[in-house]
């Protein structure tokens, strides 16, 4: 007879196990197992080109990003005029897509990023002056 802890629904039991039979068939002998092989590393991807992008330039205002992201596209240009409440860029944050809008009226003095690149909270998406 053998003794064991059985826990069911958080309530443990301790249950009293017979063997049937008398006595029990030697189990077959079994065959060591190969050791793991390692898997060969993946080929480093390119990296990807730098996208191209300038520094935040002081003018009358940034449009920043709300969350953190990565820009879907970005739909100003430096030198376009823009009004406020136009569409300036796309973020994706938890697999939505978010429309970021102008606050202000003006002339775009820089975009600071490109679509695929990844943007915390507060990261300035273009200036406009």
């Amino acid at each position: 007879m053998r003794k064991f802890n059985i826990t069911v629904n958080g309530t443990t039991y301790e249950v009293d196990v017979e063997e049937v039979g008398g006595v029990s068939a030697p189990a077959a002998p079994v065959a060591p197992a190969a050791a793991p092989v390692a898997p060969a590393a993946p080929a480093a991807a390119p990296a990807p080109a730098p996208k191209k992008t300038s520094a935040p330039v002081a003018g009358k205002a940034n449009v920043t990003a709300p969350m953190p992201g990565t820009i879907v596209s970005v739909k100003v240009n430096v030198g376009d005029t823009i009004k406020n409440g136009d569409l300036v860029a796309v973020l994706e944050a938890m697999k939505m897509e978010n429309e970021i809008f102008s606050g202000v009226d003006g002339k775009v003095l820089s975009v600071c990023v490109g679509a695929g690149d990844a943007v915390n909270s507060g990261d300035v998406i273009i200036s406009i002056g």
